[in-house]
C-alpha cells in the first residue's frame, strides 16, 4: 500500500482559544504510532488534555517542542502514514524522502515560559507576564502555571 505524509496541526480548542502550550511530546520521529495513541499533553487557558494519533503510521517530523506556545492550525507534527481516510491532510510540502523539520528556535536563557492559563490569569489581575521577573515556576518543564499566579497574587497582596 502507497504511503503519503500527511500535516497534523494544532488543534482548535472553540472560537475562544487561539493557542496551545506543549506540555511535552511523547514521541519522536521515526517512532511507530497507532491511531488514538497519545503523542502529547497540550493546554490551552481552559483546560489540559492528551492529543491523540488521528491515525497508524510513523511519525516523520516534529515541529514543535515542549515549553512552546503554539497558535492552533500550526503545523505540530508529520506523519507518514497509508490512511486513505487521512488523504485530506496530506502534506503540500513534504515527501517521503524530504527531511524532517527543524525544531522552533528556543526561548532564550532565562526567559519566562507562561502557560496560556496563567497569562490569562495575570492579566485578569491587571498584571502584565512580559513584566514579572520574580514569580516562581513550578509547573511542567518550569513553566508559569495558574497556580503560580495564584501564589504571587497572594504574596502581593499579604
Amino acid at each position: 500500500m502507497e504511503t503519503f505524509i500527511i500535516d497534523v496541526p494544532v488543534p482548535s480548542m472553540g472560537a475562544t482559544v487561539s493557542e496551545m502550550n506543549v506540555i511535552v511530546i511523547k514521541v519522536a520521529p521515526g517512532e511507530r504510532v497507532t491511531k488514538g495513541q497519545r503523542m502529547a499533553d497540550l493546554e490551552s487557558d481552559k483546560s489540559a488534555f492528551e492529543f491523540e494519533s488521528p491515525c497508524d503510521g510513523v511519525i516523520h517530523a516534529i515541529a514543535a517542542k515542549g515549553g512552546q506556545i503554539m497558535q492552533s492550525g500550526d503545523l505540530f507534527l508529520q506523519i507518514e502514514t497509508s490512511d486513505a481516510s487521512m488523504l485530506h491532510l496530506k502534506s503540500q510540502t513534504a515527501s517521503t524522502s524530504a527531511a524532517p523539520a527543524p525544531a522552533a528556535a528556543p526561548k532564550a536563557a532565562g526567559a519566562v515560559v507562561w502557560t496560556p492559563k496563567a497569562t490569562k490569569l495575570a492579566q485578569e489581575a491587571g498584571l502584565d507576564p512580559a513584566k514579572i521577573t520574580d514569580i516562581e515556576a513550578t509547573g511542567p518543564g518550569n513553566r508559569v502555571s495558574s497556580e503560580d499566579v495564584q501564589r504571587y497574587l497572594a504574596k502581593r497582596k499579604g
